[in-house]
């Protein structure tokens, strides 16, 4: 038996290839040549028969088919379910992408926030959800067509991989995909199976579960509900949060089926803001050598003001597949969604007296739908694959802002801002693979993106904003190539354009400092060129490599132009540059233990001297800056021991990362840090009964550090401090029927 399917090639050696499918998979076998790499399968519960393998994982984010990701042009890494979800809290995606290189994945160790997301220095800046990379589960977006991207819409509990691409390929999916990030949530098993988890932490942590999968009568399910609450390790930071996943699966015909997914989560969270340089008279310096606020404090204008969100999110969605022939198929996607968000921010922090501030709040209705055709064939005897789609999307903001004394909105008559924002995008794409030679993959592909904003003050509001039509086009092109080396090493270099609007709250304010000026209409979008080159390597049967190196340029990149207080307006800076090295490792020493280690450099800065105004005051940034938000150097390292007889997993992980600067001026830098967590679990089997105890402790020797930053802050609360020392313990019962 082959370990790859498809074709022989020339030199003698089998060969997965694009052609594997949904409906006729890549197989998997023992040969020795080609157990291929390293990036997500660490520690993957391998059977006896394979412990001494290390398999590349199959991925459909790429090219929107099943591929082995050893095959591809690109740097493309899949976090597999044992890693977001054993020993895990499950609430964030910071728990499971800090494995993945080119990632920063920072929890803000609050729930007000999304957590802190970017793809090689792409999204750093952003305060609010996330943005600059594309956000998906089973192709469906979790980000609107302005580029604001919100994956705390889908509990990770029903979540059983994640798949993070990168690079110049990201283009492929539309506007502010610096990176794509796609959740594929849990395929139902064939016998029915139900199950309950629950788990207690450090501060009054508990987080209690309930699944019910399976197959019947040919229809496929998969039901997950989560209840989350926590006191939080900061004062005003106590949260709470409840998630719903319905998935149900049907063939309507031996070709067709489709899926329909239905997402649900209701959250209230106080947020108790960043923390500054220096103290003042209503708190006391802690930890930080007195540098810092105490950190496990908040601020005045955070508790008297009761900064809090309250947020709820529906979103409904249906993928039909449907195979034609041998040779063609088809996919349509269609969703719908309501979002509603109210967010209580401080605007003042006097040490004695009342506390002004602002509730924002934005209800959105949103739609969309996704279509597309994929043909395989041959030209000039060689085999293709090509797919042409076609995207739409939609979104409608009723957004009002009014003034609160300690947290309570006045009855003033005008509010601040009421209006309705609305972004709409159509594209068009083309993406195609063709092995035109025995040795040689060439990957090409196109886009074009068009998306139009519109902002309008509400009726009788009373606001003086003036209206706001805008529109962005580009044709964003991308080309890759694929070398086979050897059977067991490919190198690939590629190349492409990138293409990033300003979203719906950059454009809300031309000047910060007077909410009545009206929308930003001067913002442009940057754009970039992207080159990545790498390699791929399995460097003997239980060690996998994968390397990259690249360099983005970047135009008109969006920061802020000024600030006064928790308001803030936008600008371009000119020219940025990005370059760095991503490299991951990946081996089994022996069946019992293995190691993984991912490693990340980035050179980000500004490539041109601009100037704006923050509070009044003129500020003029550096060529040669670095970006906010971006750490020079990251790592993550594991080692893990699995005792299968006996059914024990433990794992001890290392997370370091440099000091990341806080402001565009660099003036000021959150200090870099290293910290250690273990975790383990142990399984047994009674019958039909499957019972899992786990427990986790994260840094391990109780390290002070700042585990998130707030970029070009107003106030200059730029720090979010970790918690020390901390624990979760749990226990999971499965039941098949």
């Amino acid at each position: 038996m082959n370990f790859f399917s498809g074709s022989f090639w020339s030199f003698g050696y089998p060969r997965r290839t694009f052609e594997n499918s949904r409906d006729n998979p890549p197989m998997k076998t023992n040969k020795t040549t080609l157990a291929v790499m390293i990036a997500s399968c660490f520690g993957t519960g391998l059977s006896l028969a394979q412990e001494t393998k290390v398999l590349s994982p199959v991925v459909v984010t790429a090219t929107r088919t099943e591929q082995d990701s050893f095959d591809l042009p690109m740097a493309i890494d899949k976090v597999e379910k044992k890693d977001i979800q054993d020993g895990q809290l499950r609430m964030t995606l910071s728990e499971s992408l800090a494995r993945v290189p080119g990632i920063t994945a920072q929890s803000r160790n609050q729930m007000a926030q999304d957590p802190q997301i970017s793809s090689r220095g792409f999204g750093a800046r952003s305060s609010f959800g996330v943005r600059g990379l594309r956000v998906y589960v089973d192709g469906i977006p979790l980000s609107m067509p302005d580029g604001i991207g919100n994956p705390g819409s889908v509990d990770l509990g029903s979540i059983a991989a994640i798949e993070v691409m990168r690079g110049p390929f990201s283009a492929m999916y539309g506007n502010s995909s610096g990176g794509v990030i796609q959740l594929l949530t849990d395929t139902p098993p064939a016998t029915p199976e139900v199950s309950a988890d629950v788990m207690f932490g450090s501060f009054g942590t508990r987080r209690a579960g309930v699944q019910a999968a399976g197959t019947r009568n040919g229809v496929e399910y998969l039901i997950n509900y989560s209840d989350y609450t926590s006191d939080g390790f900061r004062t005003q930071s106590q949260n709470n949060k409840q998630q719903a996943t319905v998935k149900f699966g049907v063939k309507l015909s031996e070709d067709t089926k489709l899926t329909t997914l239905i997402n649900w989560f209701d959250q209230f969270a106080q947020d108790p803001g960043g923390l500054v340089r220096t103290g003042n008279v209503a708190q006391s310096p802690g930890a930080f050598g007195g540098n810092f606020y105490n950190p496990e404090g908040a601020t005045r204008g955070a508790i008297v003001g009761n900064t809090r969100v309250i947020r709820s999110n529906t979103q409904v969605g249906f993928n039909l597949e449907k195979t034609i022939d041998a040779n063609n198929t088809l996919n349509a996607i269609v969703y719908a969604g309501k979002r509603d968000n109210l967010q209580y921010l401080a605007t003042s922090n006097a040490p004695a007296g009342d506390i002004s501030g602002r509730a924002s709040s934005i209800a959105r209705d949103y739609y969309g739908a996704d279509l597309r055709f994929t043909h395989r064939g041959d030209f000039m005897a060689k085999p293709y694959s090509v797919t042409a789609g076609l995207n739409a999307g939609y979104m409608s903001d009723d957004r009002l802002d009014r003034n609160t004394v300690n947290g309570v909105i006045t009855p003033k008559l005008t509010p601040n801002r009421d209006e309705n924002q609305k972004a709409a995008n159509f594209d068009q794409y083309v993406q195609g693979i063709w092995s035109f030679a025995p040795r040689w993959d060439l990957h090409a592909g196109v886009r074009h993106t068009n998306l139009d904003l519109k902002i309008r003050p509400n009726l009788g509001a009373g606001v003086t904003t003036n209206p706001a039509d805008l529109n962005f086009s580009k044709t964003l092109p991308v080309v890759g190539v694929v070398f086979k080396a050897t059977p067991v090493l490919n190198f690939y270099a590629n190349v492409g354009k990138g293409f990033e609007t300003p979203t719906l709250i950059e454009l809300t304010y031309a000047d910060a400092a007077n909410a009545a000026a009206g929308a930003n209409t001067s913002l442009k979008p940057s754009s970039s060129t992207n080159l990545e080159v790498g390699a791929k390597w399995l460097a003997t049967d239980n060690t996998r490599v994968n390397a990259a190196v690249f360099q983005i340029e970047t135009n008109n990149e969006i920061v802020v132009s000024k600030q006064v207080g928790t308001t803030a307006s936008y600008n371009n800076a000119g020219k940025t540059n990005r370059k760095g090295l991503e490299l991951s490792l990946e081996h089994r020493f022996m069946s019992k233990l293995s190691g993984y280690l991912a490693y990340t450099y980035l050179d980000a800065t500004f490539d041109q001297t601009f100037d704006y105004t923050s509070s009044g005051s003129p500020v003029t940034i550096n060529k040669g800056n670095a970006i906010p938000g971006t750490y020079k150097t990251q790592l993550y390292g594991e080692l893990a021991w699995k005792e299968q007889d006996i059914g024990l997993n433990t794992a001890v992980e290392v997370r370091h990362f440099s000091k990341a600067f806080v402001n565009d001026t660099n003036t000021d830098s959150a200090p870099a840090y290293t910290i250690f967590s273990l975790r383990g679990s142990l399984q047994q089997q009674a019958g039909k009964w499957r019972i899992t105890e786990f427990a986790r402790v994260d840094n391990l020797f109780d390290k002070e550090y700042i585990g998130s930053v707030r970029v070009n802050d107003g106030n200059t609360r730029f720090f979010e401090p970790a918690p020390g020392r901390n624990y979760i313990v749990g226990v999971r019962a499965n039941y098949a029927f």
